[in-house]
Parts: structure tokens; C-alpha cells; sequence
């Protein structure tokens, strides 16, 4: 099929930004999605009709078929959001999360307290953002249900730990696949004072958005720094009135969905189906990873395992042993098969409506591919411009593209080759600070986006509306950006760490000083 070539034209931004645009004022996701891949289609087919069709339901179908097979990396991501699904479902009939509530609640003295809590969960749960949004929602939520946090403000918990986490982290799937593409850059540019690790971890201080998005979880935690639309829902959290939006995904699960809570249940019916995906998951993780080290003749390494794992084997696999153990939890009460099969299909029905969102999200990333976007926007940071600003207009490119395609990873993929690239072409010193800056970009512009698939599973996990999340984290994400955009054009023209991370911290500190003058002034919070 031969497509009309984009990769020069403003028309190539022209799907996302429908598709963004419309989500966002009409609060419509399906909708707006919809109408961004039918614009696309059109476009890449020169508006046939015929071509438009075909093209889409090649699309449609890559999801599922791939080279003539299952498209295993997707349909695993799918069967494990089944899966989790069910895990959390089972976890409320067997009583474990109401166990897990009184536990907490019995410790946990304040809302305060229940925040924090989620956010420690967020900071520890790291190997990957899919099962970090999952999990940790799933053991949050019915304590800070409890203390009246609203869905909305765990929803930004969730989100703002999960990617800030495992892209500052070696050993999570992003950090394994992030040290893989950095490797292939410094011997393409004959960099030999860093291996591919040292490289990432030198990086790490120099990720400011990531280490201050962090941050903000915990001052937003700590100092109740509710600004924008969050204030109103933590006010009608608050007066009981309602946790989340007015969708019924804003009620509890088993409110909503009528699963009759055991009385016979204990913390431990909740904590160790996670224990035990956790640690299934991470098992897979390092054994499907050594396995391609041994017929590669390569020694065995963790590292080398994360770096080499099926990320989508792993989810599948232990979330697969998490169902099972939470199955043994209400099957050693003596429940009956057919309430223990509803509830399944309940928990799965709970994320159909998340798996729908991504499906579209997913062809709208292949109609974004296809416009090249990416080249687009790449285009226009790449002349007549001085060396020592590269590293923040690379931050606040790869900002734009990740906010348009969806895509964390996918901006890495396009954006770290040409930041070492400009580097080589420029000041081969700045090469780990433009490298920081893409992703640090990527994952700002992620948080950003509606059609994230990190967004969309951080609702889920949070069971918040998906706009509802979108519009109550921008001001915060946004202002992590501001902080991290000043930080990187301090190390642009110092090229000193400790004088860059002095200047966000000081940037950091006045914006919540000024958050927290703005929660507390009186306005209509209803």
C-alpha cells in the first residue's frame, strides 16, 4: 500500500492534534480517537475511501495478528489487564481488601497518611508502569477511599510515580530497554569513557523531571496542595459527597459492581496474591532474560537479564500466578464456584472499557507512525541553533512528541538517536545531558497526554474518570516541567549538575510555596 509521504509537512501533527483537542473539550475519548485515526487514514490515502478502509483494518488487525501469528507483546498486555482485573475483584469478594482498609486505617491515622502510603507503594513498585498503576491502585484505593482522597488525586499518585520510577531505575522493563538503545549510541559515536549502565546512571541525577515529578507527589501528599480542578474534587471527597467524577467508575468495586464482600476475610487475602505477582513477575522477568543470554553464549548478569527479558511473557506469566493464589484465598473459605466465577467475569468486565481506550490509542500511535510526525517535529530543532540550549529544546521536543503520539517509548526510540547525533555533530560533552533531556521530555509529554496508554491505566487503576485524571495532574505535571526546563537550561550553559539541581530545587520550592497560597484561597470548590 503506497502511502503519501508526510515527513516534511505540518499536516503530519494534524491527527494528534484533533484527536487531543477533541478529547479534551469534549471529553469523549473514544470519540475523539476515532475521529484522529479516521483523519489520518484519509490523509495517508490521499481520501480514498477504499484505500482509508483497507488501511484501517490492516491496522485494527496488526493489533491482533502480527507476521502471520498472534501479536503476542499486545494480546499479553491485554490478557494481563484481564487478569488484574480479576486478581481485584477476587481480592474484595475474599474480604482482603476490606481486611487490608481496616489494617491500614488502624495505622494509618490520616488522609495525610493514606497518600503518603500510595506514594511509598508507587516508589517501591518500579519494575514496570503497567503493573505499578495496577497494583498500586488496587491496594491503595480502599484506604484512601476510607480517608476520603478523591480517585482524581490517587489517580496522579499513581501516574506520578509510576514512569518517574522505572526510568530512573536500571532494573525495571524501561531501564533495561533505555541502557539497550544508549549502549548502540556511544558505539556508533565511539564513546568509550561509559559503559551503557555508568551512562544510565550518571543520567539519573541529570533526569529532572523525573526527580521532581517525584517530589510534587510527595509535597502534594504532605502539604495538601490541591490547585485547578483537583480542589474541587478533593472538596466533594472531602463532604463525602462523591471520590471521583459523576461515571459510575467513580464508585468502589464492589459498590459498583455487587460483589457481596466475605466476612471471613484477612490482610493476608490481599497481600499475597501482590506478593506473589510481584515476585512471579520479577522472577520471569530475570529467568526469560537469562534464557536469551544462554543461547546467545552470553554469562549470566541481572542486568543482562532485564536487558534481554519479554517484558509482556513476564506481566503475563505472573500475573497468571497472582490469579491463582487469589483463587486459593476465597476457594480455602468454601465460597461458592458459581459466586467465585461471577466475580471473575465482573473483574473482567471492569476492564474492558480500558482495553477498548487502548486498542484505539494503539492504532492512533500506528496513523501518528505512519504521518512521521516524529521527523516532523524533529525537524525543526535541528538548525542554526546554540549548543548549550539543545539539551532544554530537546527536553521540550520530546515533551511535544510524547504528548502527540501517546508514546513514552516510542519517543525514546525516534528522539535519543538524534540527540546523540546532535551531540556528536556539536559538543560531544553535552551528549549525556541531551540524552537525560529525552527522556525526561518523554515522559512529561506522557503524563500530558489523553491518549498515554500510562494515563489511561493510571485512571483504571485509580478508578477515576480518564479526563477527570488528564485535567487534575496537568497543572502539576506542568509545573515539574517548568522546574526541569529551568534546570536544563542552567546545565546547558554550566554544564555543572550540582549548580542545575540547586536552581530546580530552588524553582521547586517557590512553586509550592505559591500551590500552596493558591489551595488555600477561597473560591467556589461545589
Amino acid at each position: 500500500m503506497n502511502l503519501v509521504d508526510f515527513s516534511a509537512s505540518s499536516l503530519s501533527i494534524f491527527p494528534a492534534i484533533l484527536a487531543l483537542g477533541l478529547a479534551i473539550v469534549t471529553r469523549r475519548v473514544l470519540l475523539s480517537l476515532g475521529l484522529g485515526i479516521a483523519s489520518g487514514a484519509l490523509l495517508l490515502n490521499d481520501f480514498s475511501i477504499s484505500g482509508t478502509a483497507s488501511y484501517i483494518s490492516n491496522l485494527v488487525m496488526s493489533i491482533f495478528i502480527s507476521d502471520g501469528a498472534i501479536n503476542f507483546g499486545k494480546m499479553s498486555i491485554v490478557v494481563f489487564l484481564i487478569f488484574v482485573g480479576m486478581i481485584t475483584a477476587l481480592m474484595t469478594l475474599s474480604g482482603g481488601t476490606a481486611a487490608f482498609a481496616e489494617w491500614a486505617q488502624s495505622r494509618v491515622k490520616s488522609k495525610r497518611g493514606a497518600k503518603l502510603l500510595a506514594s511509598f507503594l508507587g516508589v517501591f513498585i518500579f519494575i514496570d508502569d503497567y503493573f505499578n498503576s495496577l497494583a498500586v491502585g488496587a491496594i491503595s484505593r480502599p484506604v484512601t477511599d476510607r480517608f476520603h482522597v478523591s480517585r482524581a488525586k490517587l489517580a496522579y499518585i499513581l501516574d506520578s510515580t509510576a514512569a518517574p520510577m522505572c526510568v530512573i531505575m536500571p532494573a525495571s522493563s524501561w531501564g533495561a530497554y533505555i541502557i539497550t538503545v544508549i549502549g548502540g549510541i556511544l558505539v556508533s559515536h565511539g564513546v568509550t569513557d561509559y559503559t551503557p549502565l555508568s551512562a544510565f546512571a550518571h543520567m539519573i541525577p541529570m533526569n529532572f523531571y523525573a526527580i521532581f515529578a517525584l517530589l510534587m507527589v510527595f509535597a502534594v501528599a504532605w502539604f495538601q496542595m490541591d490547585v485547578g480542578p483537583m480542589r474541587r474534587f478533593e472538596y466533594q471527597a472531602s463532604t463525602g459527597s462523591r471520590l471521583g467524577d459523576e461515571d459510575s467508575s467513580s464508585a468502589s468495586l464492589d459498590d459498583e459492581l455487587g460483589i457481596e464482600e466475605s466476612s471471613k476475610g484477612h490482610v493476608s487475602d490481599l497481600v499475597v496474591p501482590i506478593l506473589v505477582l510481584i515476585i512471579a513477575t520479577i522472577s520471569w522477568m530475570v529467568f526469560s532474560g537469562a534464557k536469551v543470554l544462554e543461547a546467545n553464549g552470553v554469562a549470566f548478569s541481572v542486568l543482562g537479564a532485564f536487558e534481554n527479558t519479554n517484558v509482556g511473557e513476564s506481566l503475563l506469566y505472573g500475573s497468571g500466578m497472582g490469579l491463582l493464589s487469589a483463587l486459593f484465598t476465597v476457594f480455602k473459605q468454601g465460597l461458592p464456584k458459581a459466586d467465585i466465577g461471577n466475580t471473575m467475569w465482573i473483574g473482567a468486565k471492569s476492564m474492558f472499557g480500558a482495553i477498548l481506550i487502548l486498542f484505539f490509542a494503539w492504532t492512533i500511535g500506528s496513523v501518528i507512525g505512519d504521518m512521521e510526525t516524529g521527523k516532523f517535529l524533529s525537524s525543526l530543532i535541528e538548525d542554526n541553533l546554540s549548543p548549550q540550549l539543545l539539551p532544554v529544546l530537546l527536553f521540550l521536543l520530546s515533551a511535544a512528541m510524547a504528548f502527540s503520539t501517546g508514546t513514552s517509548w516510542g519517543t525514546f526510540g525516534i528522539m535519543l538517536p538524534i540527540a546523540g547525533d546532535l551531540a556528536g555533530a556539536t559538543d560531544i560533552a553535552l551528549m549525556l545531558p541531551m540524552l537525560s533531556a529525552v527522556l525526561a521530555g518523554a515522559v512529561f509529554g506522557d503524563h500530558c497526554s489523553p491518549i498515554s496508554d500510562t494515563t489511561i491505566l493510571s485512571a483504571t487503576g485509580a478508578r477515576c474518570g480518564h479526563i477527570d485524571h488528564v485535567s487534575t495532574q496537568l497543572p502539576y505535571a506542568l509545573a515539574g516541567a517548568v522546574v526541569a526546563a529551568i534546570s536544563f537550561l542552567v546545565l546547558g550553559f554550566t554544564d555543572s549538575l550540582a549548580i542545575s539541581l540547586f536552581s530546580g530545587m530552588c524553582v521547586f520550592v517557590l512553586v509550592c510555596v505559591f500551590f500552596m497560597w493558591l489551595s488555600r484561597r477561597p473560591g467556589k470548590l461545589a
